[in-house]
């Protein structure tokens, strides 16, 4: 197995990644801007090799890459400052290709597939996308698209829908688990009879180690769906029917997202990306299945249960 580092570990999906290299016992390395965060997240495992990194600085980004065979990029940045993922790409890339680096394995969004064409998006879905937010990442794309096409490195892209899981903060469903612990209404965003998908964030982390294992993973772009077809309704009514609660919901429709803009950048950034909330956008991963083999994808109702544990446990502590 390859020498592998986690850029942007500190995440969610850099987490599980390190989970499923800690499973097989295979060292790794994390890289983030803070080391503070790193030591807190990976300071206790003896396989976890920590190292800051500073985008801005060339010589910083190549220390973080030297001795190193496989990348894999989880680097996010607030919704407010998506004009970086372009340049952090860049400069990530740079250093990449300066210090050695074989290959890089992005983790990507739909977003840069605007408005679904397709009832399922396949990896050949046009790449039209008609937001800010999705030009960034499908600049991105472009960006190690290109790099790999002149063979200065390998480079390849999986898309993820929306995700949720134990302590993962960053989801849009992380309310509705957090309304349950507190007795509280999940604060959502409408309409949410609209079909979606979602993926339990610890099934990411075996995927990808199997993907940067596998040659014919690199050169392209990938697919890796959810566990299934599912409404926000449902499967919050899950959530709550897991606790023995009935359902208490406040939905937030596209005029009160634009009016929570008008004091909450986040929320103004949100009413853009609106359509994903209108529009089905089910990824078909059946090209990953044929690239894998099996792959494993925790159902709805087991990653509830984890993630309720997961989330009593965590207020238990914190009280």
């Amino acid at each position: 197995m390859s020498k592998i580092a986690i850029f942007g570990a500190t995440g969610a999906i850099g987490q599980s990644i390190a989970a499923a290299l800690r499973v097989v016992g295979q060292p790794y390395r994390v890289v983030g801007r803070s080391h503070r965060s790193l030591q807190a997240q990976f300071g206790s495992d003896p396989l976890a090799e920590i190292v800051t990194w500073h985008p801005e600085d060339p010589d910083s980004v190549i220390a973080a890459a030297r001795n190193i065979e496989t990348i894999v990029y989880t680097v996010g940045v607030p919704y407010v400052d998506f004009h970086l993922h372009p340049l952090l790409m860049r400069q990530t890339l740079a250093g990449a290709i300066a210090a050695g680096v074989k290959q890089m394995l992005l983790i990507g969004t739909i977003y840069p597939c605007g408005r679904p064409q397709t009832e399922r998006i396949r990896e050949n879905h046009p790449r039209q996308p008609h937001t800010f937010k999705g030009k960034m990442r499908k600049e991105q794309e472009d960006i190690l698209l290109a790099a790999d096409a002149t063979g200065s490195i390998r480079g390849a892209i999986v898309r993820l829908p929306d995700f949720y899981g134990p302590n993962v903060e960053l989801s849009f469903l992380h309310s509705a688990f957090q309304a349950v612990i507190n007795g509280k209404q999940a604060q959502l965003i409408g309409p949410i009879d609209t079909p979606h998908e979602f993926m339990f964030v610890p099934d990411v982390g075996p995927v990808v180690l199997a993907m940067v294992n596998e040659p014919r993973t690199f050169g392209r772009i990938w697919h890796f769906g959810g566990a299934g077809t599912i409404t926000q309704r449902e499967f919050v009514g899950r959530i709550f029917a897991r606790a023995g609660q009935k359902p208490r919901l406040m939905v937030a429709n596209k005029l009160m997202l634009q009016a929570l803009g008008l004091i909450d950048p986040f929320m103004r950034e949100l009413v853009e990306m609106h359509y994903l909330w209108t529009t089905p956008a089910i990824l078909d991963d059946t090209a990953l299945h044929q690239l894998l083999g099996t792959i494993h994808k925790t159902d709805y109702d087991r990653g509830i249960e984890l993630t309720l544990d997961a989330s009593r446990l965590l207020a238990i502590a914190t009280r």
